[in-house]
């Protein structure tokens, strides 16, 4: 039997990077053709280990790399200035976009909108604790300060 590297992950077959053993009418007829395998030689072997080697690296890099986000962003006050009524009440509302602008002005750090969970928009003037979640898994609780402008 011939054996294939899986260049996807493979259904009761195995996950990307794999050394599997399969039929040669397989390889042949579903794999290959749809890119989900590559036939192992030595030198495909050899690169699939390089990749997925880089790939835990990466991975591990990402990581670290979050968790110092979070650090950074567990220290954060953002100071958003709306328009406000005398009842505190805002004219519109702090959305998770304005927050997730707020953080790439005040450290840098990109933040996708729809991963910075508010159960709806802040509509009053106030301090609010906002969950954000980064890249790589870890989560970091952000002090908000929504002011009124003068």
């Amino acid at each position: 039997m011939p054996q294939a590297i899986l260049l996807k992950d493979v259904e009761q077959l195995g996950e990307r990077g794999a050394v599997v053993d399969v039929s040669k009418g397989y390889l042949r007829n579903f794999l290959i053709p749809r890119k989900l395998a590559q036939p192992a030689t030595k030198g495909a072997i050899g690169a699939a280990r390089a990749a997925q080697e880089a790939a835990e690296r990466a991975q591990l890099e990402a990581t670290v790399r979050s968790q110092e986000n979070a650090e950074t962003l567990g220290r954060t006050v953002l100071t958003i200035s709306q328009q406000a009524g005398d009842d505190g009440r805002l004219f519109g509302s702090v959305t998770n976009g304005d927050i997730a602008e707020a953080i790439q002005e005040a450290r840098g750090i990109t933040v996708d909108r729809r991963r910075i969970h508010l159960e709806e928009p802040i509509k009053h003037v106030g301090t609010y604790m906002v969950v954000v979640e980064l890249d790589g898994g870890a989560t970091a609780t952000v002090k908000t300060m929504v002011v009124e402008q003068h």
